[in-house]
């Protein structure tokens, strides 16, 4: 097993020479390792982040972020984005990621420009790369952006390993994609849907208390499939009060199935179809 010091000074030297960076900054754990790598490696003064702020950021992520910058004493740049403008995007095809990535570089770059930052980074890791089928990688490839954990050829296992040797209060946090990542391909994506979920996430972790990890509620159009810990699927079956949550939240009349979280279930359609990629 790799040293876990020795990954965090490989990812400090793929680093340095970045100039002034600036970090596309979600509040998971990829983008707070890169974005507090880059304070280690370049110091304060020469570090900013943005966080894209529009309907698929959960209220409660921006919040972390914002604490998280605060924290590092990192100045964080939290400019609307109008994802929900661009069709391809809204219509949720496969390639919805291309289009939200590419609102997101786009705005960065302009961010950069104006305010003197040469690089711009993502948290893409080398598992991300590996994994397949990514277009949100692509455009922001397209886009001239940085990927310092792929390039330092740091997986997830090794981005974790480095938040908790640097103390980062992070380290375990869940993954927790867009809330667009709900909904099904096909299905137009708008505020309202986004926010139904949102507050039927916020509902069901209320109504489980605080052992829960993973959740997702996954709108399907005609049902909704809640995805949570293996441990926790029963009680959340037999849980009144987690459908009554969810229906409250706006899926009235929607059948509810309960199922254990899988990272990425909504790309099963796409395991038998032509990507364009």
């Amino acid at each position: 097993m790799v040293d876990v010091v020795v990954l965090s000074d490989d990812l400090l030297a793929e680093m340095a020479g970045y100039g002034r960076t600036l970090v596309a900054f979600s509040g998971g754990v990829d983008s707070s390792v890169v974005l507090a790598a880059a304070m280690r490696a370049l110091g304060a003064g020469q570090v900013a982040a943005v966080t894209a702020v529009s309907p698929s950021l959960p209220a409660a992520e921006l919040e972390a972020a914002r604490e998280f910058c605060a924290r590092l004493g990192v100045t964080h740049h939290t400019p609307a984005t109008d994802e929900m403008d661009v069709a391809g995007y809204r219509e949720n095809g496969p390639r919805r990621c291309y289009f939200c990535k590419s609102v997101l570089l786009d705005t960065a770059n302009s961010l950069a420009a104006k305010l003197g930052y040469e690089t711009i980074t993502t948290g893409t890791n080398a598992s991300d790369v590996a994994a397949g089928f990514r277009p949100g990688i692509k455009a922001a490839a397209e886009r001239g952006a940085r990927t310092p954990l792929a390039d330092a050829g740091l997986d997830k296992a090794a981005v974790r390993a480095i938040a908790r040797h640097w103390g980062l209060a992070v380290w375990d946090k869940p993954a927790a994609a867009c809330m667009a990542s709900r909904v099904a391909y096909g299905i137009s994506v708008t505020p309202a849907r986004l926010a139904r979920i949102e507050r039927a996430e916020t509902a069901v972790r209320s109504a489980l208390g605080g052992s829960v990890r993973d959740l997702r509620v996954r709108d399907l159009g005609d049902a909704v499939r809640l995805e949570i810990d293996s441990d926790l699927v029963e009680r959340a079956r037999d849980n009144g009060a987690v459908s009554i949550a969810i229906r409250e939240a706006g899926f009235d009349t929607t059948p509810i199935r309960v199922e254990t979280f899988r990272s990425g279930s909504m790309n099963d359609v796409l395991a038998d179809s032509d990507t364009g990629e």
